[in-house]
């Protein structure tokens, strides 16, 4: 078959790709499903490994960049990206049209209303209809590039066809302005994982947001389902089209992600009634808004009415107040969650706000209950914000509302359970250590379960939720115990699936130690950390009975995981727990791996894309010799393993006079 034929059938895949990818990430309407998406990606993915020469840097396949950035480059904007003022009342808005009809000399102005998103600005700059450049606002005149970042996010266009641009009336050069945010339901699923991971959460969607585009990692920020919605279009930093709603329409038309709640109005009054009637619905919203953006619509008057020195004058944000009242502290009760976590909890006199009757309210942590100096029976200020838990800001103290006299204390045993409680030193969380407790069973169950650890596919959490309801499972050794008559009493359980999930159970007991080592849901232990404990010991009874000491001369082992292990190990729920499994027949017994020492005492900073290995590999490959490997040059580093676009640590390596090697230097030394 000849090239150009080979050629057109992989762009053929392509479009078809970029096709669904349009119906799933800006419509929110696919047309097939995610397992014949995936079967897509994959015959790209195999056709362009067969001819690498076709790959092209818009393909869908290469939204991922493989390495890591060093830092961020500076980049200067086309024109400012301003702030905009805000107005807090109906009164403050009249006050800006006011201003508006008197600097234009016009009364017939019309207003484009648009939500004012709770995100992080971004511009995009494309060339020839290809993605070149993501910009952060920065200081509004310079941002810092996070192309490699942008090229993550699927609501994203990376080439969008002439034919389209020229239906959408957009010159081939231009760019876009717009707004990055996480969706609600996937900032609640990820802080949901880290929870059950024993990390800490986010406190809200924009602030993440923020990070994760400023992650120099772009993989990290592909997993992290960014949505972009695309608000101004610009050609040569000027605006493209004679209104801002048909510059919108023309957005929508070409392939972005468009907000669809927007309105054209006549006159304040239709402003007011578009800002008054969002206030009431924006809960029902699935990503967070604080306010209103209200825009001269004819770009002429824009240009006339022209800037301040900080924000346009054609442009104001009305901001929604906080929605807060003021009631009374009748408790304080303690929730324990999916990690076993203890979370202080408010209980509070019954008080409205934004709609929604109050009566709990989350403390975080023993610590933030100090910081407010807050009693039982105090008179506080809560806040509550979109999809946010309400929350205490502060106590109030004055003559109408007196201080309460009953301290808090935080319970010594789990109120789930009875199991320990525990407070690492340095951390701010009080945790309950029975991997058993019933408050987090059915996220130890779906954990133990999950395809990399035990890969019990067929329990997913309708099934968990199931079998812990009914008391079938009060522990992840119970699984072992379940037979197919108790499965079959389940709703939607067939004999077929029922025989399925049992041989997936029983699968899972010859799974190596590192598996079930993970499998137990230790604080701080994950993947990795399993693995290097499992070839350190090679048995679990060996890591049982080891100290902190022993424990952290394992790789990666600091003192914080070392405490945990053993916090895990000394709770007698958890020593029955492991007893349960070892009668179950689950593999308690390794490979004890004996590192190499032909790298002992070394320190060696990788740097670049390595043609051979990747980073993980490459750092495996120096750890299993008896080396250490670091993630900054000094003067301690012995060797600096530079490959293709080495940045920053190559530079430092040189001015402190660190040997640097290659990737076949490397191989030679480790041997």
């Amino acid at each position: 078959m000849s090239s150009p034929v080979i050629e057109k059938k992989i762009e053929a895949l392509r479009d078809k790709i970029r096709r669904h990818e349009y119906r799933y990430y800006v419509l929110d309407h696919p047309e097939i499903s995610d397992a014949d998406f995936d079967k897509l990606m994959n015959e790209l993915k195999r056709r362009e490994a067969e001819h690498p020469k076709l790959v092209t840097p818009d393909s869908p396949t290469q939204r991922v960049g493989g390495k890591p950035r060093e830092g961020f480059v500076k980049a200067k904007h086309s024109s400012p990206m301003l702030s905009l003022d805000n107005a807090y009342s109906l009164e403050e808005l009249r006050d800006w049209e006011r201003r508006v009809h008197e600097l234009t000399g016009r009364a017939d102005l019309e207003y484009m209303c648009e939500l004012k998103l709770d995100g992080m600005s971004l511009a995009l700059r494309y060339n020839d209809g290809r993605l070149e450049r993501g910009i952060t606002r920065g200081d509004g005149g310079t941002g810092e590039d996070v192309t490699s970042n942008v090229r993550t996010v699927r609501s994203i266009p990376l080439v969008i066809a002439k034919p389209q641009l020229k239906k959408a009336g957009i010159a081939a050069d231009f760019e876009v302005r717009g707004e990055m945010l996480m969706p609600l339901a996937a900032f609640r699923k990820l802080n949901e994982d880290r929870e059950r991971q024993g990390l800490s959460v986010f406190a809200n969607p924009r602030n993440f947001t923020a990070g994760t585009v400023r992650q120099l990692e772009p993989s990290i920020t592909a997993q992290r389902r960014m949505d972009f919605f695309a608000y101004m279009l610009l050609k040569d930093g000027k605006t493209h089209f004679d209104r801002q709603s048909k510059a919108m329409d023309a957005l929508d038309l070409a392939g972005f992600k468009v907000n669809p709640n927007r309105r054209l109005a006549k006159n304040l009054d239709d402003v007011w009634n578009f800002i008054q009637s969002w206030e009431a619905k924006r809960e029902s919203l699935p990503y967070e808004i604080d306010g209103i953006v209200i825009k001269v619509d004819r770009t002429a008057w824009q240009r006339e009415l022209g800037f301040t020195g900080k924000a346009p004058r054609w442009a104001i944000a009305y901001k929604y107040a906080a929605r807060g009242a003021v009631t009374q502290v009748e408790d304080i009760l303690v929730q324990v969650g999916r990690t076993g976590k203890l979370t202080p909890v408010a209980a509070l006199k019954p008080i409205p706000i934004g709609g929604t009757t109050v009566s709990r309210a989350t403390l975080h942590n023993l610590d933030e209950i100090d910081r407010l100096g807050l009693k039982i029976g105090d008179w506080v200020e809560v806040e509550r914000g979109g999809d946010v838990i309400p929350k205490v800001v502060k106590v109030v103290e004055d003559n109408e509302h007196p201080r309460g006299d009953k301290e808090f204390v935080m319970p010594e045993h789990c109120p789930v359970c009875g199991g320990n409680v525990v407070r690492t030193p340095g951390e701010v969380d009080h945790r309950c250590v029975n991997a058993n407790c019933p408050a987090k069973l059915q996220g130890t169950i779906l954990h133990f379960a999950s395809r990399h650890v035990m890969n019990i596919d067929g329990l997913g959490e309708a099934l968990v939720n199931q079998l812990t309801e009914r008391g079938l499972v009060k522990n992840v050794a119970d699984l072992y115990k379940l037979t197919k008559d108790d499965l079959l009493k389940l709703d939607r359980m067939g004999e077929k699936s029922a025989e399925n999930v049992l041989a997936e159970i029983e699968a899972s007991k010859t799974l190596p130690l590192e598996r079930v080592i993970y499998g137990l849901g230790i604080r701080f232990v994950g993947e990795r950390t399993a693995q290097f404990l499992a070839e350190h010991f090679g048995t679990l009874d060996a890591i049982m009975r080891a100290n902190a000491g022993d424990l952290e001369e394992v790789n990666e082992v600091g003192p914080r995981i070392a405490e945990s292990i053993v916090e895990f190990f000394a709770d007698e729920h958890n020593r029955k727990l492991v007893s349960d499994l070892r009668k179950a027949g689950l593999t308690f017994t390794g490979q004890k791996k004996e590192k190499g020492t032909k790298l002992a005492g070394k320190t060696f900073v990788l740097t670049g894309t390595l043609a051979r290995h990747t980073r993980d590999e490459a750092k495996k490959r120096i750890e299993d010799a008896g080396g250490r490997v670091s993630g900054s040059v000094s003067k301690k580093t012995d060797y600096v393993v530079a490959g293709s676009d080495a940045g920053s640590k190559l530079d430092k390596a040189r001015e402190l006079g660190v040997s640097v090697i290659g990737e076949e230097e490397l191989e030679g030394l480790v041997g």
